[in-house]
């Protein structure tokens, strides 16, 4: 019996076959690349041969190439599309490659030849790359217990196999607690929303089998209910709903997995001779210490909390004069502002939302790598995972250059939030490969023979992901490992949000914020007064992010609290969490931070990358926003680089030092000039 995941796949674009692809291949595939990896290492380790880099680090970087393969298939439907069937494989392939892995670091043989390269690194002629890679590798295993004997060996494994299987626990808990809650709302309280938000509620009633409308906890339904909702019960309804995801009880509640899996962190790191979680993790990160993570999110969150308390009293005063007594609240704070932007800014949603369709956005998206990389789009007509994902063949000068896969709509088999994967990353080494990436967004759909609309934090995130997705198409390394967005997590995200500010530029949206109906430009007021309020209510923004980032850190920088959900209220109130305001995502759901490793400790990143995407987008503006030079630099020296240099050598390569947080804060509107 043929397998559709092991065989060949066809030319051109060797995308997998889809329409012929079942569940039910899954396991079978899973166990034969697993085995065909277990024999390759052994191979290795084995080899009677005096360790080279050829027959050791690149065999090594080959020896996974089936299971590869069908993993990158396999996740990319897990997270976007999942099932029962699929939920149920997670259970079983997470301890099964944590094991794996584990077998592999733990491989004294092995290990014994990396060390042996390590040790004769000077006398091997490496180039660059190879040197990169061989420190990295060594790296990895070190930090996985390589060097660790005894009853400490053991229980590392058991560490990380329970790790493991805790994160895919809390992954499929959080889609689970989501996918269940709903309100079914009457056609009254459906009064005073836009035709927008009515819609996306008649659908969601329409996926739930409901007679009528109802509200979820889909970001793209709950965030523009909260913001016009004049309905003050429903808005603490549905805000209570967002925030205690995970946290209801019963079998879908996360709370103990998060308690588990800090614990079990703090041992891990000590097995290593960390002093903290957050010690062990920063340590191969751009940031490097925790002291210099907390420095900085503090230097951004006085400013912002001044900014937001400031805000907060102007919203205060709305919600007194509509008669309301007591406090501002949580479920009160974006209707409020968007009231007030109204009334600032002259700037309405609903006005707005018809200018920004998705496809113009798409097609905006990829006109500004067509300018900045010269990159062409060409859409395909091929069998996809699902009916709603587009695809398009990515060239440069006639050559091939990857497949883009595009995922935009929210559905319930979806986990929630926006990412970037590559469904196969780009190498050298032995035949060359050219990547699939995939963007996965939660967008709302609109009703048949409607226009798809976005709202401008929406087309921002389609701009984010797709940075993302650039640093995946444009790498040009010799070795997966280091590929595309391989790279130190706080470095990461500069790609990405670099190109957020495409869509801020002037000239794009005039040409591509097209009215849905009429066809006509945004007009030029408009455009000026969107963009004269991108710093609008930046307080509330960085304040919610920034208290993430901060209990995050606290969590993993020193002895693993025993209940975190008070942990994270004392964390609250020693910064002074302004009332109003809540954590962007709480412990219960906090997904980065618990449905895996990549960004425990971490979630700081973002910000740290945007110290770094503020400076450098001031390069295009001194020079221009599509200014050819500066757009080879930074392809030359980030995009297409991947992991083969240190982040702050890649940074400084294209800007010539290392910014400030001057930048950023000017950019988020917490400082003047």
């Amino acid at each position: 019996m043929t397998n559709p995941l092991l065989d060949p796949w066809d030319p051109p674009f060797d995308l997998p076959p889809f329409a012929q692809i079942e569940d039910a291949h899954f396991q079978p595939a899973f166990d034969t690349a697993l085995a065909e990896g277990h024999a390759a290492i052994r191979a290795i380790a084995d080899n009677p041969e005096p360790p080279t880099f050829a027959n050791t680090i690149e065999a090594m970087e080959q020896a996974e190439d089936a299971l590869s393969r069908v993993l990158g298939v396999f996740y990319n439907l897990a997270g976007a599309d999942s099932n029962d069937a699929r939920q149920a494989l997670q259970r079983v392939f997470s301890p099964a490659l944590a094991e794996y892995s584990t077998q592999i670091t733990q491989n004294a043989a092995l290990f014994a030849r990396i060390e042996a390269l390590w040790e004769a690194r000077d006398t091997l002629a490496l180039d660059a790359e190879q040197a990169r890679v061989l420190m990295l590798t060594r790296r990895s295993f070190v930090r996985s217990g390589a060097k660790l004997e005894g009853a400490d060996k053991a229980r590392m494994a058991e560490i990380s196999s329970r790790l493991a299987t805790l994160g895919t626990e809390f992954t499929q808990r959080l889609l689970a607690d989501e996918a269940e809650w709903f309100l079914e709302l009457s056609e009254a309280d459906l009064d005073g929303l836009p035709a927008f938000v009515v819609d996306a509620a008649r659908a969601a009633g329409e996926e739930k089998a409901l007679s009528g409308p109802c509200l979820t906890t889909s970001r793209s339904l709950i965030s523009p209910f909260l913001q016009f909702s004049p309905r003050r019960d429903l808005r603490e309804k549905a805000f209570h709903a967002w925030t205690s995801r995970g946290a209801r009880g019963g079998k879908n509640d996360t709370r103990a997995i998060a308690a588990e899996t800090l614990k079990l962190r703090e041992e891990r790191a000590a097995l290593l001779g960390y002093d903290s979680f957050a010690d062990f993790k920063l340590e191969t990160e751009m940031a490097k210490t925790p002291d210099a993570v907390r420095g900085l999110l503090m230097q951004v969150w006085t400013p912002a909390k001044q900014a937001a308390e400031r805000d907060a009293r102007l919203l205060e005063t709305m919600l007194h004069a509509d008669g309301f007594e007591g406090p501002l609240e949580p479920w009160d704070w974006r209707y409020y502002s968007a009231r007030r932007r109204k009334a600032e800014h002259d700037l309405d949603e609903a006005e707005l939302k018809p200018y920004l369709q998705l496809d113009r956005m798409i097609e905006a998206s990829f006109t500004c790598a067509t300018r900045l990389f010269g990159l062409q789009f060409e859409a395909l007509d091929v069998p996809l995972y699902h009916g709603d994902v587009r695809a398009w063949n990515v060239t440069r000068d006639g050559k091939h250059l990857a497949v883009f896969i595009g995922d935009y709509f929210a559905r319930g088999s979806k986990r929630s939030g926006a990412w970037c994967s590559a469904m196969r990353s780009q190498k050298k080494l032995g035949a060359p490969v050219a990547p699939i990436v995939v963007n996965v967004c939660n967008f709302a759909k609109a009703p048949k023979g409607q226009p798809n609309l976005l709202s401008y934090d929406d087309a921002r995130t389609l701009f984010h992901e797709f940075g993302h997705a650039l640093h995946q198409m444009l790498s040009d390394v010799t070795y997966e490992s280091i590929s595309g967005t391989s790279v130190a997590r706080d470095f990461v995200e500069l790609p990405s949000q670099l190109y957020e500010h495409w869509l801020e530029v002037p000239a794009v949206l005039e040409e591509f914020a097209t009215h849905a109906e009429t066809g006509e430009a945004m007009p030029a007021d408009m455009l000026a007064r969107l963009l004269a309020a991108q710093t609008y209510d930046q307080g509330f923004a960085t304040v919610e992010y920034v208290a993430s980032a901060l209990v995050d850190l606290d969590f993993h920088d020193g002895a693993a609290p025993a209940d975190p959900m008070q942990a994270q209220a004392e964390i609250l109130e020693r910064i002074g969490m302004p009332h109003a305001i809540t954590m962007r995502h709480a412990t219960p759901h906090f997904a980065h931070v618990f449905s895996g490793d990549g960004y425990a400790s971490g979630y700081y990143s973002y910000m740290w990358s945007e110290v770094m995407d503020a400076d450098a987008f001031e390069a295009f503006d001194e020079n221009g926003a599509f200014d050819p030079v500066t757009a080879k630099s930074l392809e030359d020296n980030i995009l297409s680089r991947g992991g083969s240099s240190d982040p702050e050598a890649l940074y400084t390569a294209f800007r010539g030092r290392m910014p400030g947080v001057g930048a950023l804060l000017k950019g988020r509107g917490l400082v003047e000039g």
